[in-house]
């Protein structure tokens, strides 16, 4: 795994080891991928900007083979930067294809998720939460982050003073870690500011007009700003 691996807080296993508060870290989703080689120049580009502590790869639908083997492809270049590599709704793809973890966008499957990774010392966390309730729920059986703030499967997306409110309200009581997403690069300066400990970037970086690159290099220097303040 990764050194990002240490994505997340709490003991002394991988998927759980202790962090510095104070820096909330650089997570991006990627577009949804369906080859390897197209990716890689702007993920590298992103990478070039400074640390960033996990990747989520969004795989398009193929034979599970063909997925694996682009995940092999992808997740090194990562990897070797420190960042953990998570797989969006696939668990059983995970062990196969070396990457750290995986990311749900609905927490029903956590209990198969967690069966199946954590023996394995991977990271399992999950978005999807439309309650309170299920964040909690979510924690208590084991998620290692939860995720606000992302667009949901049915193509709705909270007002953003709402997902600032829930950050805030559980970056302020809970020890599992939070993830806020920013929909785009301005709305990672009141993420950081709620004391998450991540902020996660997906289509508002790929598609900056400046290039990956100057994208991952503003979000990162919002969050440092942060870090001084």
């Amino acid at each position: 795994m990764g050194e990002g691996a240490g994505l997340v807080r709490g003991g002394k296993s991988k998927s759980r080891a202790i962090m510095d508060l104070s820096s909330p870290g650089l997570m991006l989703f990627s577009p949804q991928l369906s080859e390897a080689e197209a990716f890689l120049p702007p993920l590298q580009a992103a990478l070039s900007a400074g640390e960033v502590k996990a990747l989520v790869l969004d795989l398009a639908d193929a034979d599970d083979r063909s997925l694996v083997n682009l995940v092999k492809r992808v997740a090194p270049v990562a990897q070797t930067k420190g960042a953990a590599v998570l797989i969006a709704e696939r668990p059983h793809l995970v062990a196969r294809s070396g990457a750290d973890g995986v990311h749900l966008r609905d927490p029903k499957g956590l209990d198969t998720a967690l069966d199946l990774l954590k023996r394995q010392d991977r990271i399992v966390g999950t978005g999807g939460l439309r309650l309170r309730d299920d964040a909690m729920a979510a924690a208590e059986k084991g998620a290692d982050y939860v995720l606000f703030g992302e667009t949901l499967a049915d193509g709705k997306r909270a007002s953003f003073a709402s997902i600032v409110e829930r950050v805030s309200w559980w970056a302020g009581i809970f020890e599992t870690p939070c993830v806020g997403f920013a929909g785009d690069l301005d709305e990672v300066d009141a993420l950081a500011a709620t004391g998450a400990e991540f902020v996660a970037v997906g289509e508002a970086l790929w598609a900056h007009a400046h290039g990956p690159a100057s994208a991952a290099s503003s979000a990162l220097q919002r969050l440092a700003r942060r870090n001084a303040a």
